[in-house]
């Protein structure tokens, strides 16, 4: 079953609403790092967020969420309470006991290990929508979607808040990785993935205050 067309389409009016309480910074030796806290500390577009994935996801067949460690944590769980679904959490590795492992990855950030899930929260057949904050390069999600299918899940949909399009296919010569491509070396091009803000629309700067130090742990 296919994800029907919903009445939230990225960057609608919607979208350019929740864009303004989603500064970015200059963090991790990104020019642009998307901070979620933003919105987070507005109950009222938190809750229009958590609103309108659990408007698109209501109808189309879903057995059990799965949230990517660590933000995809915050906006599964009232997402799954509103469907009714089990919520799955996928975690680094060494966190969660009778466990198993994708393979390492990378992302944006640099190298990561493998993401882990208990061995009995999937079962085959089972039809999984990933929930994450953000998808760039594509790599954290990789890891997820190769984890459903080594339990013989499917993959419903992959959902985020933010998709930074520059990296969904882009020129040979940009030295951007392609997330199109990572998805079909691995093939997992099967897998839809949607996100409700681009960057097109997400233009609110934070304001630094003197002395800002970029001080976050990996450049």
């Amino acid at each position: 079953m296919s994800v029907p067309p919903r009445k939230y389409e990225q960057d609608g009016p919607e979208a350019k609403e929740i864009s303004q309480y989603l500064p970015y910074f200059p963090f991790k030796g990104i020019p642009r790092f998307y901070d979620i806290g933003g919105f987070l500390k507005e109950p009222a577009i938190f809750q229009k967020i958590i609103d309108i994935f659990v408007d698109r996801y209501r109808e189309i067949g879903i057995d059990s969420i799965a949230g990517l460690d660590a933000r995809g944590f915050i906006l599964g769980p009232p997402i799954a309470l509103a469907l009714q679904k089990p919520f799955i959490m996928m975690r680094k590795k060494g966190k969660m006991p009778n466990s198993i492992s994708s393979d390492d990855y990378k992302t944006e950030y640099g190298n990561r290990s493998g993401l882990t899930v208990p061995r009995d929260a999937i079962h085959k057949g089972d039809r999984v929508l990933i929930i994450d904050d953000l998808v760039a390069t594509g790599g954290t999600l990789s890891s997820a979607i190769s984890l459903v299918k080594m339990l013989e899940g499917t993959v419903v949909e992959c959902a985020c808040v933010v998709e930074l399009k520059m990296f969904i296919d882009p020129p040979a010569d940009s030295g951007l990785p392609s997330r199109t491509k990572l998805f079909q070396d691995l093939g997992h091009s099967d897998v839809p993935v949607w996100g409700l803000i681009s960057e097109d629309v997400l233009t609110n700067e934070a304001s630094l205050p003197e002395g800002y130090v970029d001080d976050g742990e990996e450049h």
